[in-house]
């Protein structure tokens, strides 16, 4: 089985696409490891680092050089736009606040099709339409661009407010306990 262990982002692949390819959609392109059938009919497995989400157009290669084109499948998907840019970007917020993966264009925003979220969409006053396109999700606030945010690094932050003076200068409740 061909192993591919390398992620070339699309914009930064040189020379012409490879002949393999591999269509996937947009959840099984968002696993680190996955056992996969290529176009040639050869099966294939993807082992990339852990919170790695490729995307239409990126390249897989393996040890030995042979690369595989990534093509993102066409997936059923509900199409939000709206006349009014407040209810679309209220629409956006709602989608976004239920941790919806969400693909935002101009006019319009995608997301895997689902007949609640469309009832609470058209609520907010937009239209919805049914769609099979390609899906592409954005990554992230904090993600750069071309990786996931999980990536190899966190930005977690912790802060502690119980040692010390408070900012009127009384002691905290652990440092009088400490006093004895």
């Amino acid at each position: 089985m061909l192993k591919l262990e390398r992620l070339v982002r699309g914009g930064e692949a040189d020379g012409a696409a490879p002949a393999l390819t591999l269509e996937l959609p947009f959840h099984s392109r968002s696993k680190s490891r996955l056992r996969v059938t290529l176009s040639d009919g050869r099966d294939a497995g993807v082992f990339l680092p852990r919170g790695t989400v490729v995307r239409g157009g990126d390249r897989l290669l393996s040890r030995d050089g042979e690369q595989v084109q990534v093509i993102a499948a066409r997936e059923r998907l509900s199409r939000v736009s709206a006349k009014d840019p407040l209810a679309f970007a209220r629409a956006c917020y709602h989608l976004g606040n239920r941790h919806v993966p969400l693909e935002i264009g101009a006019g319009f925003a995608c997301y895997l099709r689902d007949p609640v979220l469309d009832q609470m969409a058209r609520g907010l006053g937009v239209l919805v339409e049914e769609a099979v396109l390609p899906f592409e999700p954005e990554a992230g606030a904090y993600a750069a661009p071309g990786h996931s945010h999980s990536a190899g690094h966190s930005h977690s932050h912790s802060h502690s407010h119980s040692a010390g003076t408070s900012r009127d200068g009384a002691r905290s409740h652990d440092e009088a306990q400490h006093d004895d």
